[in-house]
């Protein structure tokens, strides 16, 4: 007795998924072959231009892969698995879209953060700030793509990258740094001066990509499968 699997299009999810990480493989390895010449940076214990500047790049970085893998989200995801909602197929490639500069985002952050040699909790505060802002643009520029269109999409991105940005900046500028030159937890001044700005960030982007979720959609009917001819 056979077991039936459930057909598969052509445009089902392994292929759209190859697409999406062909596109931002590229720029993955260029994140990773850069990262060794910041052995060059010279290291200072008040680190905040170098921390920043990383920072910024890394966020630049993120926002070029979610802008070069935003295209496949128009593209059907697992479309021949008629047990699947058109919601949760759309979900699921967003989410992976999401995951994609998020993952790449963070690999060029641990290359890049040892190669400017900071101490491990500096590399830390680094990895978390990299991988928030990450996430979040990607997520907000699904959304606002499916909204608004491209440029929207782009504006949307990198003001809330600059406005996370600025907030990181503006918490060492405060705080400075431990002895070593490693992260300096003060808890108050996270909760006022940073944890606000990535709270609203990833509500933004939340709200903004199940609206477009919705919208994308309304009205649409489940896929029918089409009986093959017989011959």
């Amino acid at each position: 007795m056979s077991v039936t699997q459930p057909p598969r299009s052509p445009a089902s999810a392994p292929g759209v998924i190859e697409a999406a990480l062909v596109l931002a493989f590229p720029l993955l390895v260029a994140g990773l072959v850069v990262s060794p010449l910041l052995l060059l940076v010279p290291w200072s214990a008040e680190p905040l231009g170098a921390f920043i500047a990383q920072l910024a790049t890394l966020v630049a970085l993120g926002l070029a892969v979610s802008w070069r893998v935003a295209p496949v989200s128009d593209r059907a995801w697992f479309s021949g698995y008629v047990g699947w909602s058109l919601r949760g197929r759309t979900i699921f490639g967003a989410v992976v879209l999401i995951v994609i500069p998020t993952g790449l985002v963070g690999l060029v952050t641990l290359a890049s953060s040892a190669a400017l040699r900071f101490p491990p909790s500096l590399q830390y505060l680094q990895l978390l700030s990299a991988l928030d802002i990450a996430w979040a643009a990607a997520a907000l520029m699904i959304g606002v793509r499916w909204l608004r269109g491209d440029r929207a999409a782009l504006a949307a991105g990198v003001t809330l990258a600059v406005a996370c940005v600025v907030s990181v900046w503006n918490y060492l500028r405060v705080v400075g740094f431990a002895p070593d030159g490693g992260w300096l937890v003060d808890g108050t001044r996270l909760m006022q001066l940073v944890l606000p700005f990535d709270t609203v960030a990833a509500l933004v982007a939340v709200i903004v990509l199940l609206r477009g979720l919705s919208k994308r959609t309304r009205g649409a009917a489940q896929p029918t499968e089409q009986a093959r001819p017989q011959s």
